[in-house]
């Protein structure tokens, strides 16, 4: 079975929970299937096929550069039995491999542009552009997969004309072999954490489906023995940007200990700083599932998370974190549940190896790899 997986990013160049998840799904699908990755960047290595944007188009709507890339992929997936597409910005290169070549196409949703409008505050027209793609790869999709139930009735409410019995659940999953606590605190001490002190941690992009304005909001209020570690960069625009270090700026004034970590850190970093967090947060206003939290649950730590789309899923409410409403209240309901964790460090420490249990149990990459490789067995073969 002769597969092209088609993703924005791929290793080295992964920064949101898409690209996490093609990573490690590629890495488990090479055994059971024939294998070509084709990913944004310069050059190519093995089994990997490296597409840029065309140069005319530099300084172009990112919506249509992104189209250039999808150009790009679809003529150079000929010989494919089947293609696999994940977010915008490869959908429309899996659906015209499918009308040029006659061959399936699958999508993986990890989001969906109907239910992220602040994206037309990145994209400007550009938002037309990546909806009209998504729209039309998905409904065109000889199966769709859906990473959490929730993201299946997402998907269906999106988009109705899409045949129920072509949406499919696969959750996405983790490596607890490679996360797993980190017993060590040098990479605590060179970025300034105290590993003395309790610290609330947060992992991710600065942009308005991740919750980060509420967040900063939420722990002005929190016990004023913890520290704060906002590991967040990537602004997705300079509005956003400037919301964030005005928010930032006001909560460093009124506590101490808030550490902004600016920059994307190796992922060995990260299992450091999840491992010793005495509380994970996971704000998000949207979330199809959230793989930052199976990370989190995999070191061993509490997780407080906003209870929308797939999360719920994920983080067992009560007994591997707790769950917010995403509510009018939602800011003091985040405050009051940071708060329950952190002066509860027994309960946190049982909900953190409960949270370590359900992800190796539950979410191995390996099983994530199969049934997708059975998905692509049965669209090749329905009969």
């Amino acid at each position: 079975m002769r597969v092209g997986l088609l993703t924005r990013e791929y290793p080295p160049d992964v920064y949101g929970g898409a690209g996490v998840h093609v990573e490690f799904l590629a890495r488990e699908l090479r055994p059971l299937v024939d294998l070509d990755v084709h990913c944004w960047g310069e050059g190519r290595g093995e089994g990997v096929v490296r597409h840029r944007s065309w140069p005319t188009l530099d300084g172009a709507n990112d919506a249509l550069r992104t189209f250039s890339v999808d150009l790009s992929v679809a003529a150079a997936v000929a010989g494919r039995d089947l293609v696999h597409s994940h977010t915008w910005y490869a959908n429309l290169a899996g659906h015209l491999a499918k009308l040029l070549y006659g061959v399936p196409h699958v999508v993986t949703a990890h989001s969906l542009e109907p239910l992220r409008p602040w994206k037309a505050e990145q994209l400007g027209g550009g938002y037309a552009l990546s909806s009209w793609a998504e729209r039309t790869a998905i409904e065109a999709a000889d199966a769709v997969i859906a990473v959490s139930g929730g993201m299946r009735e997402d998907i269906l409410a999106c988009y109705p004309a899409l045949d129920p019995a072509r949406v499919h659940v696969v959750h996405n999953g983790i490596d607890t072999e490679l996360y797993r606590p980190d017993p060590a605190t040098d990479v605590l001490r060179r970025l300034g954490v105290d590993p003395a002190r309790p610290y609330v941690l947060f992992v991710g992009r600065i942009t308005r489906q991740k919750g980060v304005p509420q967040l900063l909001r939420a722990v002005r209020g929190i016990d004023p023995a913890a520290q704060v570690v906002l590991c967040a960069g990537a602004p997705d625009t300079p509005e956003i940007d400037r919301e964030f270090r005005d928010l930032y700026r006001e909560l460093s004034r009124v506590r101490d200990g808030v550490h902004w970590i600016r920059r994307m850190l190796p992922r060995p970093e990260v299992i450091q700083l999840l491992t010793h967090a005495a509380v994970f947060v996971c704000p998000s206003v949207y979330e199809p599932l959230g793989i930052v939290n199976l990370e989190a649950m995999a070191c061993g730590t509490a997780v407080v998370a906003s209870r929308v789309g797939g999360i719920p899923e994920v983080v067992a409410d009560g007994r591997t974190g707790l769950l917010v409403p995403m509510d009018d209240g939602f800011e003091a309901g985040l405050t009051r549940a940071l708060d329950a964790v952190l002066a509860d460090p027994e309960g946190a420490r049982r909900m953190g190896e409960a949270g370590r249990e359900r992800a190796v149990r539950e979410f191995g990459w390996d099983t994530v790899a199969r049934r997708t490789a059975r998905l692509y067995a049965d669209v090749l073969d329905p009969g």
